[in-house]
């Protein structure tokens, strides 16, 4: 049995759109709310939330930074072919 992971992530295209999602987070804008309006993926309507997953159903970018990361943290501009994560782990 592997490991699972719960998270939620921004898609964006443009690395220069990282740095003002992260200040948006640092004022105190939700998540879920940059995700609606930001995210690139279909996820967006459900504020970024990708439920809970086992390990490697995911792209291999996007997974090493989920391993590395402590439950509760965020990271900033996870680059994948896809586009630039911004990832918050929950579980």
């Amino acid at each position: 049995m592997g490991n699972y992971y719960r998270a939620k992530h921004i898609l964006l295209q443009e690395s220069d759109d990282v740095e003002y999602i992260k200040d948006c987070l640092e004022s105190g804008t939700s998540f879920e709310e940059l995700a609606q309006e930001f995210s690139e993926r279909e996820t967006a309507d459900l504020g970024g939330d990708l439920g809970r997953f086992r390990s490697g159903s995911m792209i291999a970018e996007f997974e090493k930074a989920l391993y590395q990361m402590a439950v509760g943290e965020v990271a900033y501009g996870i680059k994948t072919k896809y586009g630039y994560h911004i990832i918050w782990r929950l579980e």
